[in-house]
């Protein structure tokens, strides 16, 4: 068996992402999850790993299905002790269950797949000259997104729609308000589902890409 090491930034085992990857992943890897929020209880999140002012915001999913908000600065260190803990297990591919940026990650020997590196420029390439439409699940997430993607010479529009809270009016609400400026969209988030994803293609009438399956079929290719 091949050992692929899935580390998401909530709680893990992921029972809402896990069979998205394990559908594209071949029979022979074996997927280790962990979780940055393993232990921790909503009430130390809260009071512990808030986002400060100005910092990077991300989101993600308890073991009990509820949603927690968090700072980059403050989730970061405890993001490298995991994969440092991977590595220690022998874990030789090692994939961050999150489409967030987190500057500085490293791994001594094991391969670290980060989404951020891979989804802007896979995504340039499937939309060419076509209007890119993004939904992230928090509205102030929008603020940090384009740094993401301009570099890549994309340049999205936005739609909020949390994957968290699964509500059909709020996703097609981000389908109308994206309506004549978008071309295909992107659900950035690896908590949103094939659920998500015909929800939105059914209320915007687009092409939708969902982030963890195209990591998934990526990563398929790479172990």
């Amino acid at each position: 068996m091949t050992k692929l090491g899935v580390i998401t930034i909530g709680q893990a085992p992921r029972k809402d992402v896990a069979p998205i990857l394990r559908e594209h992943l071949p029979a022979r890897v074996d997927m280790i999850q962990a979780g940055v929020l393993d232990g921790l209880s909503k009430e130390y999140i809260a009071g512990h790993l808030q986002p400060g002012e100005h910092d990077y915001v991300l989101t993600s999913r308890l073991a009990t299905g509820e949603s927690v908000v968090m700072g980059r600065s403050k989730i970061q260190p405890i993001l490298q002790q995991k994969i440092d803990e991977m590595e220690n297990r022998g874990v030789a591919n090692i994939l961050l269950l999150c489409t967030g940026v987190f500057p500085g990650l490293a791994a001594r020997s094991s391969y670290l797949i980060e989404p951020d590196h891979i989804i802007p420029p896979a995504v340039k390439a499937m939309v060419g000259n076509r209007r890119l439409g993004v939904i992230v699940p928090l509205e102030e997430q929008k603020e940090t997104m384009n740094s993401k993607y301009e570099p890549h010479g994309l340049h999205p529009v936005y739609g909020v729609a949390s994957p968290y809270v699964f509500d059909r009016g709020n996703f097609q609400a981000a389908a109308a308000g994206l309506k004549g400026k978008a071309d295909i969209l992107l659900l950035d988030c690896m908590g949103y589902t094939e659920e998500a994803r015909k929800l939105m293609a059914e209320a915007s009438g687009l092409p939708v890409i969902l982030s963890n399956a195209i990591m998934a079929k990526i990563v398929s290719e790479m172990i």
